[in-house]
């Protein structure tokens, strides 16, 4: 019968474990597969580490004091009762099984039915040990099976990554445009891909297919023999992130939509930022063209030589004679050569106009007619949770969900502004910002006094750098609301008085790896 009651524990360790590895799995998928920044996560949520090691304790403690045949059936219940702390739960990016992570979970699930069965047969106390050590240490028992796995991984990825070169070197009347940026790449990248449709057969990498096998996946599924532009965005957390993209789609073009701070918490300083923007740049070098967002601080002087867009007069195509209305927005652009046209769009906010005129520039400049761009504008639709307008009833919800960044966020209280019913913002803050994440969230703030009627800051603990801010702009503390989640913080935004309708702006949404 003991060896029924040892078997019946182990089947409760192993769906315990397996529980608690899918979470954990969950946030290292988020955190990109990095094993340092996982462990920074650990770091900073070592809260919800503590459940499966409490109750790992307990169940070695069980083990060690009840002596009864049945102690491991009884020191099993501890274990079941931690999958109630890491049971899944509906996420805003949901867990994917992606080959990788079954490979993971196949190793893990390997070595722990080896364990188990290695001590199935020695004392309970021996077996309690093991168990409860490889429960306890979850955590890093992933990124341990990450290690192990890692020479398999690396094989994988270098099959697929010269698998994509081939298709490239394949591809001799393929014209790769290679855009990055701290910011607005993503829309650039969407507007130009629609753009060069007018005359080319075009593929862009989806949604935010931006790192080397984000881009590799892209080119194995989707460039073909008659593809003639491919629109590849590039993004980066680490100084060679675009270079490594670089040497693998050889860009003839280049786009850098802005230089600003984000992700500075894995690049450290401004200028590992600004180098690691420039290494498309050098891969362009005297190959093709180069465009920069002359709007930038941090382009406009470059030395570098490029066409330049924006809504300066001193661009090389600019955007003039703006009108905006809750329709969207009029302007022209005027090209080099001196030629201009009208557009209008379904768009607003003025960082929208920018990267239209970025995407019409780089279309305009590989031989797409002005004059055969504005019916492909008009019929743009915003970026989903980039300054995307929805209408909910008789209001408007703006929805800028999409990781935030301090030149974003400040556009997009500039497009909340120009509306003329009450003014709602809803956030949570800007996050990745390393040790500058109080003193931007707190400018923020400050900028979003002087933009908005009301504030309604999701979680107390983040949103104290922004409340600060507001303070400091004089804004009224009776019109400062902060909500727990962001379902209360829009039930509160329903139920704010208003004699117009109302426009809300959602600024950012972290992740699930910030909850």
């Amino acid at each position: 019968m003991e060896i029924l009651w040892t078997i019946l524990y182990i089947v409760c360790f192993l769906a315990s474990l397996a529980s608690s590895s899918i979470y954990f799995y969950h946030m290292f998928q988020q955190n990109s597969y990095k094993p340092h920044v996982q462990l920074s996560w650990y770091g900073k949520n070592a809260l919800k580490l503590l459940p499966s090691a409490v109750m790992a304790i307990i169940s070695m403690v069980i083990a060690i004091f009840v002596t009864a045949d049945f102690a491991l059936a009884i020191a099993a219940i501890p274990l079941l009762i931690g999958i109630l702390f890491t049971r899944p739960r509906k996420a805003k990016v949901a867990f994917v099984y992606t080959p990788r992570i079954k490979r993971m979970l196949a190793c893990e699930a390997i070595l722990a039915l080896g364990v188990a069965v290695g001590f199935i047969f020695a004392s309970k106390l021996v077996l309690a040990a093991a168990v409860s050590f490889l429960y306890a240490f979850c955590p890093l028992f992933i990124l341990a099976v990450n290690m192990i796995n890692r020479p398999l991984e690396l094989a994988i990825n270098r099959y697929y990554i010269n698998d994509a070169k081939r298709i490239i070197n394949e591809s001799p009347n393929l014209t790769v445009i290679g855009i990055t940026g701290s910011y607005g790449k993503t829309s650039v990248k969407y507007f130009l891909a629609r753009l060069l449709a007018a005359k080319y057969e075009t593929v862009m990498t989806p949604e935010n297919y931006n790192t080397t096998l984000g881009v590799v996946r892209t080119i194995r599924q989707s460039i073909r023999a008659t593809t003639e532009m491919f629109v590849c965005e590039m993004g980066a957390r680490n100084v060679g992130d675009i270079k490594e993209i670089c040497e693998l789609v050889k860009p003839k073009h280049g786009v850098i939509t802005a230089i600003g701070q984000q992700h500075m918490e894995s690049f450290k300083t401004q200028d590992n930022i600004i180098r690691t923007k420039m290494e498309l740049a050098d891969s362009v070098a005297d190959r093709g063209m180069l465009f920069f967002n002359n709007e930038n601080e941090f382009l406009k002087n470059s030395p570098v030589k490029h066409i330049s867009y924006g809504i300066s007069a001193d661009c090389d195509f600019s955007a003039f004679g703006e009108s905006v209305s809750q329709n969207g927005t009029e302007f022209f652009v005027r090209t080099p050569n001196g030629e201009s046209q009208r557009f209008s769009t379904k768009l607003i906010g003025r960082h929208n106009i920018v990267n239209l005129v970025g995407a019409i520039a780089v279309a305009n400049s590989l031989g797409v007619p002005l004059e055969s761009l504005t019916g492909a504008v008009r019929r743009l639709e915003a970026v989903p949770h980039r300054l995307q307008l929805v209408r909910s009833g008789k209001n408007i919800i703006i929805d800028d969900a999409y990781n935030s960044n301090p030149a974003g966020a400040r556009a997009a209280l500039d497009a909340l502004s120009m509306f003329d019913g009450t003014r709602v913002l809803v956030t949570p803050g800007m996050v990745e910002l390393g040790d500058m994440q109080d003193e931007l969230n707190r400018e923020f703030g400050k900028y979003a006094s002087q933009k908005c009627d009301y504030a309604v800051l999701v979680g107390e603990k983040q949103t104290k750098a922004i409340y600060k801010g507001l303070c400091d702009g004089g804004f009224d503390v009776k019109k400062i609301i902060v909500a727990q989640s962001l379902n209360d913080a829009m039930a509160r935004v329903q139920a704010l008085p208003t004699d117009s309708y109302k426009a809300v702006l959602l600024e950012n949404d972290l992740p699930d790896n910030f909850n």
